[in-house]
């Protein structure tokens, strides 16, 4: 039999796991767009029983993310906020605290609001600059890239 904290555990992972699934779908639905909002929530819910406050920073990162992706730059920022206020409280940094600037990035980037997005790359490109190991330099650059070239668009 499973204790309440390993349901948790499981389900906290399985959420985040299946939500980055979908985002990464090119091909979602609108059902799946729904479903990936619940199982964001659901992950970082069932974090908020079991983890840690690194964990609750990835989830409200990826909530942010899936809000940003679907084009709802008002929550994106609202989860956004969290992780960054997370981050920041609680001395995460490194990779994490790159992140948790990008999702700001990238929510003021949905609301157009170009000036705050602007301020936000250049915090996010200051972190991931001291992220230690060269893979998620790498990753999170990719990603910060991702936000750059909408200006493009």
């Amino acid at each position: 039999m499973i204790d309440e904290k390993e349901y948790h555990r499981k389900f906290a992972i399985e959420c985040f796991n299946n939500t980055w699934e979908l985002l990464e779908n090119n091909e979602r639905t609108p059902d799946d767009d729904i479903r990936m909002i619940h199982m964001a929530h659901a992950s970082r819910f069932h974090w908020g029983e079991v983890g840690t406050t690194l964990n609750f920073a990835r989830g409200d990162w990826q909530v942010s993310r899936v809000y940003a992706v679907l084009g709802l730059g008002n929550n994106a920022l609202y989860y956004a906020k969290f992780c960054l206020h997370l981050c920041l409280e609680n001395g995460i940094g490194d990779f994490d605290l790159a992140f948790a600037y990008e999702s700001m990035a990238r929510a003021y980037d949905v609301l157009n609001d170009i000036p705050n997005r602007d301020q936000l790359l250049e915090l996010a490109q200051n972190a991931g600059d001291t992220i230690a190991k060269k893979e998620d330099k790498e990753y999170f650059f990719s990603e910060l890239r991702t936000i750059i070239q909408n200006d493009a668009k």
